[in-house]
């Protein structure tokens, strides 16, 4: 097994990396500063390391980098600065999931490729989360209106939900929504559901980066937990 990580040096992306790579899977990357990778990451065979800027590749380079990979994950995110908030690429997480997809149907492997893309509990599923509060919806409004990220990571989740489906002979996805991220140490005890169990806005929980790393390895590698969480949106909390 191979797997594509985009946004392999951010903050939970190093972890997801690690994370695959003791479970002896091979891992292909794209950064601009493999330096960032962990050092335990950089010294194993299992890592490819491609050096450059993920968007910056043309459309038949995304399918070479992508041809013989079983699966993607995205950790891609917008740095916290006003810069990484509201400077260039405005839709970095939503584009990559789009030219990313596309490189996959383009190679046409004979089994569906697992894409799993990090989101957060802000974003909505309209197939399972129940109707907002109204108090929610008009704060959410406003956050979607003022912090373009949270709108890049909703189209981002909406382009699997909506255009790729969950009938794709060539993409199979689950779309991974912590709340709060938070840093740790070691993998800890997590709960998983279909829709958020409390209010992202105004009763947000808390997920360890390490956690989401754990569950996303695990989605990889155990069918039974990708079979039960195709095509949806599970929100993750420590426990």
């Amino acid at each position: 097994m191979k797997v594509f990580v985009a946004g392999a040096t951010g903050a939970t992306g190093r972890l997801v990396v690690d994370q695959l790579l003791e479970r002896k899977i091979e891992v292909k990357v794209v950064v601009r500063s493999p330096e960032r990778l962990t050092d335990e990451s950089r010294k194993n065979t299992l890592l490819n390391v491609i050096e450059g800027s993920l968007l910056n590749f043309n459309d038949e380079e995304f399918a070479q980098i992508v041809d013989d990979c079983d699966a993607v994950v995205s950790c891609l995110g917008h740095n916290l600065t006003l810069k990484g908030i509201y400077g260039a690429p405005r839709r970095l997480v939503s584009e990559a999931t789009r030219r990313l997809c596309n490189a996959v149907k383009v190679n046409n492997r004979d089994l569906p490729v697992k894409y799993i893309l990090m989101n957060t509990t802000g974003n909505r599923n309209p197939d399972a989360d129940k109707p907002m509060p109204l108090g929610e919806k008009i704060v959410l409004g406003l956050i979607r209106l003022l912090v373009p990220p949270h709108s890049d990571n909703e189209r981002a989740a909406n382009y699997l939900n909506r255009v790729i489906g969950q009938s794709d002979k060539n993409i199979d996805w689950v779309a991974v929504r912590p709340d709060t991220l938070l840093n740790a140490e070691e993998v800890s005890e997590y709960e998983l559901f279909p829709s958020p169990v409390r209010s992202p806005i105004f009763n947000a929980g808390q997920t360890s980066r390490i956690n989401v790393a754990q569950f996303m390895a695990e989605l990889i590698t155990n069918k039974g937990l990708w079979d039960k969480w195709k095509g949806q949106m599970p929100v993750i909390y420590n426990k």
